[in-house]
């Protein structure tokens, strides 16, 4: 039977607490606090995230118009404008940032076993950055370019489910490829890249740690063939070559075998050609690994869509990424209770109805499958048909 409680509540129960209030304890965040936990500060983001508030005073306004916030979790006394922004100022952003790594733990293990288009055992990851614009005389720490600013989120992408495992965000001046230093590596898994991290001396690393690269080549790319390989006949594969790099400094930087596949899927389009280190896999496998890539822009445009994240509640460093991560847990916790409910609706839907019913007490289960049932007509009824005539 249903006890009664919310449906942000319940959402909630998806939430590790206690190791949420151990990465309290480790950061000293609470420290000498009395009324406006780092939990209550996350409850008042998440709300934000999950209804789309636009700023702090629009969080305020609608928590304090809650029927009962004790069912949210949160007490009504520390809800205001002034705390939620100290408590977005000083509150250490990497709190947060280690709590959304405990939700990709949790949300890897669901989603290991989801397809992504390509047959393949191994782990692939799809790595790539996007840039979030800001208001450069406002945000002086993030600059980027031409007098603009923006902060980048670096992002490593499983195909599977879609569930980042590694994210960086910096100001926007950091070259995408400095990602690379950052990573461990995991033997025998794929990573997607595109010609932005296409370096040699970084590669190298990728290679002698046992994993596997797919990349586009530069047009000058120089490179000494060794061996060409025989190609199926409309397949769409040009070339399947074992090449060795011969540029001036490649040579030294990365010299070991490598791999050449030039794709062209029709005569209209200009040939693709992939640089990998897997010298057994099929050419047009390369191909297809490559092609499942977009999958990491279409996230980055789901997010940019559907998260609070193009418009900020504070302009200091720390408040932008306080944002950013609670953000991206947001979309880990709902991501986990879909697979936990085994609920069979898109992120879009799910997340469009907790936005209007987080209020309500429903069982969430309940509340998607009312949401997926379609009204039909019944064949006595007296409603007028708007289109007849």
């Amino acid at each position: 039977m249903h006890s009664g409680r919310t449906v942000f509540s319940q959402l909630l129960d998806f939430a590790p607490q206690h190791e949420f209030r151990c990465l309290v304890a480790r950061h000293g965040a609470d420290y000498r606090l009395r009324h406006f936990s780092c939990w209550d500060q996350f409850l008042c983001m998440a709300f934000a995230q999950l209804t789309y508030r636009e700023s702090l005073r629009d969080i305020e306004i609608c928590l304090r118009a809650a029927p009962n916030l004790y069912h949210l979790g949160i007490r009504p006394h520390s809800i205001a404008r002034s705390t939620l922004a100290d408590a977005n100022e000083r509150r250490p952003w990497r709190l947060y940032a280690d709590f959304a790594q405990l939700l990709i733990a949790r949300a890897r293990s669901l989603y290991a076993g989801e397809p992504f288009g390509v047959e393949l055992d191994h782990t692939v990851y799809a790595l790539d950055s996007t840039t979030i614009d800001l208001c450069l005389s406002l945000c002086p720490w993030a600059p980027f370019q031409n007098g603009r600013g923006a902060v980048k989120l670096h992002t490593l992408l499983d195909l599977r489910g879609s569930i980042p495992s590694f994210i960086r965000i910096t100001h926007g001046r950091i070259a995408d490829v400095s990602t690379l230093d950052q990573l461990l590596y995991e033997p025998g898994a794929f990573y997607v890249l595109d010609r932005a991290y296409l370096d040699f001396r970084r590669l190298r690393r990728l290679h002698q740690s046992g994993a596997f690269f797919v990349t586009r080549s530069w047009s000058n790319t120089r490179v000494c063939a060794i061996q060409s390989r025989p190609v199926p006949a409309g397949s769409g594969i040009v070339k399947d070559q074992l090449v060795r790099f011969s540029g001036l400094t490649s040579r030294y930087d990365f010299p070991m075998p490598a791999r050449r596949v030039c794709y062209r899927p029709s005569l209209d389009v200009k040939p693709l050609v992939f640089l990998t280190n897997h010298l057994e896999l099929p050419a047009h496998t390369i191909a297809e690994l490559y092609r499942c890539r977009w999958r990491i822009e279409l996230f980055f445009k789901w997010i940019k869509q559907h998260l609070r994240i193009k418009a900020f509640y504070g302009c200091s460093e720390n408040a932008v990424k306080t944002q950013l991560w609670i953000a991206i847990s947001v979309y880990l916790l709902v991501a986990i209770a879909c697979k936990r409910l085994q609920l069979e609706v898109s992120m879009h839907s799910l997340l469009q109805v907790l936005s209007l019913s987080l209020l309500e007490k429903t069982p969430l289960r309940e509340l998607m499958l009312r949401s997926k049932s379609q009204p039909h007509d019944s064949p006595d009824s007296k409603q007028l048909n708007l289109f007849e005539f």
